[in-house]
């Protein structure tokens, strides 16, 4: 490994290690961070390429921000930055979930952290938008695209399944792609299929839970939050998991930093102790490993093809509607006091007017905001 290659996993590693550990607010705001990080501030991918990689990154299963962080390293440093990038990115949501799970384990409930963290999701809001904006000016080639932005957004919002409009979108820009150039050949696109076994009854044990989790990583589609939908049917169903212990694990899940998927350990732990909590999260992040490892050499071969590049342009536009409705309904779940909205507003003109600064800046004087203004009283 050359002296060059070391230093930049050096810098992947303490670059997404970092994220992690600040990067609150679902993967809306785990991306928005990345583009803040990794385009603008260190170049090392052109904002079009890390769209494609958004938009690639939407349709294979797993954790979408967590696959990003593993597409940029490969960008810098090839197969061991896609490496070093994702362990980085989930190595401090892991820790600090394994330490509430072993004080859940033994004190029976979770410690009071909402003080400390009420300003976190009105400043993340901020950084969503930013990127957003900044997003949404690459993608929108034309108006055709910005049409389709719009009708994904309003669908997303209404309900309709991100993966859905994503490739309703997708497909739609291919045939707008044939009215425009009337071409008659395309390519065929061969989807990844998904192989699950599982066995007829389910015994508890490292191995089993490494198995089960595994299973679940694999076909996890859409938002992490799908995750608890997974684990209510396998093990809260099967008497292996009360549902209070996984609500306890959402919420953990809510309140950590990194990915959500990080819930895993959480009740890997609750199942299995340690080594139940390392199975778990192994299981559970494997597949978007090995996933994003086919996908990556793909995506610009995507590009060179005129029809799936109209389809990836599609995608692109729509992975940046989906991220703006999550960030309406989350503005709908947190503006809900003149706490809230202050925060955001503050967090809003220092994104703005200082756009050199470090997210990590705004996370923090959003959590240090909130912590004070939680004592004030409503009016």
């Amino acid at each position: 490994m050359t002296e060059n290659k070391k230093g930049n996993l050096t810098e992947i590693a303490g670059l997404f290690l970092k994220l992690g550990a600040i990067s609150f607010g679902g993967p809306a705001a785990h991306i928005a961070m990345m583009e803040d990080e990794v385009v603008k501030k260190r170049q090392w991918i052109s904002q079009a390429h890390f769209l494609d990689l958004i938009g690639a990154t939407n349709l294979i299963p797993g954790p979408n921000s967590t696959e990003m962080t593993m597409h940029c390293g490969h960008e810098r440093a090839g197969w061991a930055g896609l490496i070093v990038a994702g362990l980085s990115f989930i190595l401090p949501a892991v820790l600090i979930t394994m330490g509430f799970a072993w004080l859940y384990s033994a004190y029976g409930q979770l410690p009071e952290v909402a003080p400390f963290i009420y300003g976190i999701k009105p400043a993340v809001i901020a950084i969503i938008l930013s990127a957003v904006i900044s997003l949404g000016q690459k993608a929108l080639k034309n108006l055709e695209l910005g049409v389709l932005g719009t009708i994904t957004l309003v669908i997303c919002l209404f309900g309709v399944n991100e993966i859905v409009a994503l490739f309703s979108c997708g497909v739609v820009g291919i045939l707008l792609y044939f009215i425009k150039s009337f071409r008659k050949t395309a390519p065929a696109i061969s989807p990844l299929l998904l192989l699950q076994t599982a066995g007829e009854e389910f015994q508890i044990s490292n191995f089993k839970i490494l198995l089960s989790f595994l299973k679940v990583g694999a076909l996890l589609y859409g938002s992490g939050y799908v995750l608890f939908a997974f684990l209510d049917a396998e093990l809260v169903s099967k008497g292996l998991l009360t549902r209070k212990e996984l609500i306890d694990a959402v919420a953990v899940g809510q309140f950590t930093p990194g990915p959500v998927l990080s819930t895993a350990t959480f009740i890997g732990w609750q199942l299995g102790g340690f080594w139940g909590a390392l199975a778990a999260t192994i299981g559970i992040f494997l597949p978007s490993f090995l996933f994003v490892a086919m996908l990556n050499p793909l995506i610009p071969r995507l590009r060179k093809s005129p029809i799936l590049s109209a389809f990836l342009d599609a995608v692109n536009v729509a992975s940046v509607a989906v991220i703006l409705a999550v960030m309406v309904e989350m503005s709908r779940d947190t503006l809900t006091d003149w706490r809230a909205i202050l925060i955001a507003v503050i967090s809003f003109v220092v994104v703005f007017y200082f756009k050199k600064l470090n997210s990590a800046f705004i996370v923090i004087g959003g959590a240090m905001l909130g912590y004070v203004l939680t004592f004030i009283p409503q009016v």
